[in-house]
């Protein structure tokens, strides 16, 4: 690889780190072509961006990265086969991780992750990961919950409408 070409990989990786806030590092090393390929087809399905990189311009990429986001701690898990995962969903690819190795499998092993700002080291983590919500189940529950109060107040204006009402009116009296 030239050094022209290693700069070119090197700013293409420092766009994707820049571009996503959720970033996994793994090792699928051992793993068959075919198994690789399903793999990445599954990722793929799942808007997951697969990238086999070379430690050192990925490291390269993370110092030439926004400093503030702190990946020094990702330094030490760019060591061996690496394959990148860059996700606009947290918990996507550890999902799709656990799913594809089954209850026996092994690989692909998760060496580290990157989830704004926080940094997850190991494969013990991955379910910790895949247990993590997405920003759009969040704002789902959110939406519930402030909705709850309202649904209880109308079913009981419907229940015991003469109640409340009653006592709306002796409050509206009082003030």
């Amino acid at each position: 690889m030239t050094k022209s070409e290693k700069a070119a990989v090197i700013e293409e990786l420092k766009q994707d780190f820049s571009e996503h806030d959720f970033f996994y590092i793994t090792d699928a090393s051992t793993m068959t072509v075919a198994e690789v390929s399903n793999l990445r087809r599954k990722f793929f399905e799942k808007d997951v961006q697969m990238k086999v990189v070379k430690n050192t311009l990925a490291i390269k990429a993370l110092e030439a990265a926004d400093a503030s986001k702190g990946y020094e701690g990702l330094y030490d898990s760019l060591k061996g086969p690496t394959a990148l995962l860059f996700t606009k969903t947290a918990n996507v690819p550890a999902k799709v991780i656990k799913e594809f190795r089954g209850p026996k499998g092994e690989r692909p092993v998760l060496k580290a992750a990157y989830i704004d700002s926080g940094i997850y080291i190991g494969d013990d983590q991955i379910k910790i990961l895949s247990d993590l919500k997405s920003k759009e189940e969040l704002l789902g529950e959110i939406v519930g919950l402030l909705q709850s109060p309202a649904k209880n107040v109308i079913s009981a204006l419907k229940s015991g409408g003469n109640k409340i009402a009653g006592l709306v009116k002796a409050l509206e009296e009082r003030g």
